[in-house]
């Protein structure tokens, strides 16, 4: 399971794996260590403790790679036995190595007291963007094997409701966004806009027990298949009596479904495709290609994106996505995202030791989940709507970026997203990926720098401004409903552009609150919301 602050059976808001090892450092431990590494030599856990940390000189990360405390078995892992001191020499290599503020970093002696979780957590940025957030919010770990199954095949484990919080503490406020549809909360009978009051009897809202907040949060971040706790929750629109229809959930292993709903609004003025797209997983590459293949038999002429809760996922997804909007007109000969590394690799990307090239539009399927070389439908449009929140995050950007990059209009409705153009290579070492930042993506124009996220015009929000409408989340309608207030302000910016409703107060914008987890706090945090928070490179093997 994903560690420190990852971990909840609720998805909450907030492709193919490449693995690699970075390039050289400077050779300085003495031999007998460099010798024992090499070599795997059983030594290797009487020599590592002797081994002298200079700050500033590192040994090459490859040296490390693969020396386990816990190696695996089995013919397909190249592990062997070591300690974990190995495991955090590798870290602070490759930190080094390919991390894209690498010389910001606070170079800290492996040797310590903190377990490589806690110290592969310092090894990032202390910079803040210019709204003062933290720059490198999507440092991580996941075990490698849950990280394969999510990112392959969107299985993740939880109860299959996505969780917003209004309000973090006392009294909080933690709603429903949206229901996996083949899931135990589904079977349910939970809902978009339900409003968690208590799980197992036991006040959400208001209690400040630590006690009791420790068991809110096993309840939220279930670990056993079949695992089993009550929700009392309070329906949109109902009174509050102080009594809740009590539903039982049970965790289990849930395919999420990429595309959450499609549908074509028929309006006066043409028909307007609606898309809620959810996970940038490889599944997602057929869901999609059906999906645009039903819009242009609907003769659609404009169409409302739904990303609000799209943190991310396979960029290459992301790329056939921006085409599929755009088509070939838009898109021949332009650019979708070419990466910019740390300064020690201008040319040369370091963890597939190739040149760096701008990566295209994606006219074709890839071979994820449709057969590679089929030809991706387009609708050539020159403008799209995308519903955007702050859980809009990394390759859903880069879909915003590549098509303003190309000239084609982007009006956003909803709130500021969540500013990641950053990105890196999942890397497995000894049984656990580690997500670093190893790069930034720019789009046609070379434009990449939204660490605040793109915020709509009217927003008040620090960030890059786009036309469009800030507008509150509303969880009292369903998604696609006309009605749903975000939804409206597309359709209505669509017949009269520039026309918005009031925008809220920018300090009440945002519905998503992501806090530390403390004994005053709840914090559910999915096993796959880490990977859906940030694009991931590659392309199937």
């Amino acid at each position: 399971m994903l560690r420190k602050s990852f971990s909840s059976g609720f998805l909450l808001l907030s492709s193919a794996i490449l693995t690699a090892c970075g390039g050289g450092g400077g050779n300085s431990s003495p031999p007998a260590v460099m010798q024992a590494v090499t070599n795997q030599d059983p030594t290797l856990n009487d020599v590592l403790p002797f081994m002298i940390f200079e700050a500033g000189v590192f040994e090459d990360a490859e040296i490390f790679a693969n020396a386990c405390e816990n190696p695996r078995s089995g013919s397909q892992y190249d592990d062997f036995q070591a300690n974990e001191l190995a495991e955090k020499y590798w870290l602070r290599s490759w930190s080094n190595e390919t991390y894209l503020w690498y010389d910001e970093i606070t170079d800290l002696d492996p040797d310590s007291a903190y377990d490589k979780f806690a110290y592969f957590d310092l090894l990032k940025t202390p910079a803040v963007t210019p709204s003062g957030a933290p720059r490198d919010q999507f440092h991580g770990t996941m075990d490698t094997g849950e990280y394969q199954q999510f990112s392959q095949s969107g299985v993740t484990f939880g109860y299959g409701a996505e969780l917003i919080y209004a309000r973090n503490d006392p009294p909080r406020e933690l709603y429903i966004a949206y229901v996996e549809p083949v899931s135990p909360a589904a079977g349910s009978g939970l809902q978009r806009g339900m409003r968690i009051m208590e799980i197992d009897g036991i006040d959400l809202v208001n209690t400040t027990s630590p006690a009791e907040i420790a068991m809110l949060n096993a309840a939220l971040s279930p670990e056993t298949n079949g695992e089993t706790h009550t929700l009392g929750v309070l329906a949109s629109g109902d009174p509050d009596t102080g009594t809740y229809p009590q539903h039982e959930v049970s965790a289990a292993s849930i395919t999420t479904s990429p595309v959450l709903s499609y549908d074509i609004k028929n309006t006066a003025s043409g028909n307007v495709g609606y898309l809620v797209f959810n996970n940038h997983v490889a599944t997602a590459e057929e869901e999609l290609a059906l999906v645009f293949e039903a819009l242009l038999d609907g003769s659609v002429n404009d169409l409302v994106l739904d990303l609000r809760y799209n943190g991310g996922g396979l960029l290459a997804i992301a790329s056939q996505l921006a085409y599929m909007i755009a088509g070939d007109a838009n898109t021949n000969g332009r650019v979708f995202e070419t990466l910019e590394f740390n300064d020690k690799h201008p040319t040369t990307n370091p963890v597939t030791m190739q040149a760096i090239t701008p990566g295209p539009f994606y006219k074709q399927a890839l071979g994820f989940s449709l057969a590679a070389g089929i030809a991706l439908p387009s609708l050539e449009l020159n403008r799209v709507f995308i519903i955007s929140g702050s859980g809009t995050c990394s390759a859903s950007e880069s879909i915003i970026n590549s098509l303003n990059g190309i000239g084609v209009e982007v009006i956003l409705i909803g709130d500021t997203t969540c500013g990641k153009p950053f990105g890196f290579y999942p890397q497995d070492n000894c049984g656990t990926t580690y997500f670093t930042i190893q790069f930034k993506g720019v789009n046609d124009i070379g434009f990449g720098d939204y660490e605040d996220g793109f915020t709509p015009l009217n927003s008040g929000k620090t960030g890059i401004t786009l036309p469009g409408c800030a507008v509150l989340d509303d969880l009292s309608k369903g998604l696609g409903d006309p009605a749903e207030a975000r939804l409206a302000a597309a359709l209505a910016y669509r017949d009269a552009p520039g026309t918005c409703p009031a925008p809220p107060p920018a300090s009440s914008l945002s519905t998503i609150t992501i806090s530390p987890l403390d004994q005053l706090s709840l914090q559910p945090v999915t096993q796959d919301t880490f990977v859906r928070n940030n694009r991931i490179l590659g392309l199937p093997q």
